[in-house]
């Protein structure tokens, strides 16, 4: 870093008092356009920073992390997810990384919720239909939808945002929690429990073959990517609904249009896509399909609190200290 104040570039725009707290404290360069970096502006930004600050939109290949003349030692992640980062790169390169984890747990949570109101109750497709002005007043057999309440809800991925998710299932609407995780969840605080009758159960096809909903909150890798695809879909009860706050290459898009065109599934809720930000187009013509633009933590606070959770990473790495939230 340079005697005087280390540079840190910002990769996307980001709200007003994180990016006042950088240029107060930092030598900082800001996108001001808001559009992702190309591979070519990455590797610049690794010349010419001793930080960089970033997001789940930027792809840290092997390649670009691998830029001759690398200046920066942390990529400061405004985020949970770091799929986005090639780890064992940065690692055997000697660059650490950081996240933002748990502030974006209670909006995410919400977000998963809103989706199953949404699908199960044909919200979505209800305001489309008004908005075509064709709607003839209410009917007693008008778009009928399914309750949440009294049906289980089966999750994928009992981490803070899942158990986050059980809860609300569970106290708001009744709802039977059942749950599939390859290990017991790591708890360190009661709060961040789920309800006490949760159950886990021990293999992804029974949870899938027992559910009315199934939402998802696993990771993205290697392990994770397509877990819901044509095979596990046909688990599925024909009845049931799908929703995805996780990551979008988790479920094998292709499979999954083909589950809703033929009724294998009843519907979707989706914030977040295989091919992000591109949508497969087939899924934007159907009704049985709620499609959001990966809103799962855009809330002002939320957004404002993981760029500051970014920020203690890079103090405490400009201070020399161990980084809170360091992931490589």
């Amino acid at each position: 870093m340079s005697a005087n104040r280390p540079r840190v570039i910002v990769t996307r725009k980001m709200p007003s008092t994180m990016e006042a707290y950088i240029a107060e404290r930092y030598d900082a360069e800001f996108n001001t356009t808001d559009t992702p970096f190309t591979p070519e502006q990455l590797s610049a930004a690794l010349q010419n920073a001793d930080i960089v600050v970033t997001t789940v939109t930027d792809k840290w290949s092997p390649a670009v992390l691998e830029t001759p003349n690398r200046r920066a030692k942390l990529l400061a992640n405004v985020g949970v997810g770091v799929n986005h980062i090639a780890l064992e790169a940065a690692r055997a390169g000697g660059l650490m990384a950081s996240n933002t984890p748990d502030v974006v747990t209670d909006d995410t949570a919400d977000v998963a919720i809103a989706l199953m109101l949404m699908v199960m109750r044909r919200l979505g497709e209800g305001e489309r239909h008004l908005r075509t002005g064709t709607w003839g007043g209410l009917r007693p057999t008008f778009m009928l939808g399914r309750t949440l309440r009294g049906k289980t809800l089966g999750i994928i991925g009992y981490g803070r945002i899942g158990r986050a998710v059980a809860r609300a299932a569970h106290d708001a609407f009744g709802m039977k929690i059942i749950y599939h995780a390859p290990r017991d969840p790591r708890i360190d605080d009661p709060a961040t429990a789920g309800p006490a009758d949760a159950e886990r159960v021990s293999s992804l096809e029974t949870l899938l073959g027992r559910s009315d909903v199934i939402s998802l909150h696993c990771p993205a890798t290697p392990e994770t990517r397509h877990l819901i695809n044509a095979t596990t879909l046909a688990q599925m009860p024909s009845h049931a609904f799908l929703v995805n706050t996780a990551r979008g290459d988790v479920v094998d898009e292709a499979a999954l249009v083909d589950a809703l065109k033929n009724g294998r599934i009843a519907g979707a809720g989706l914030d977040v896509y295989e091919f992000e930000p591109r949508v497969t187009e087939e899924l934007m013509t159907l009704e049985n399909a709620v499609l959001l633009p990966h809103l799962g933590s855009a809330t002002i606070e939320t957004r404002t609190n993981m760029g500051m959770r970014a920020m203690l990473n890079v103090d405490a790495f400009v201070a020399g200290k161990e980084l809170p939230d360091r992931v490589v």
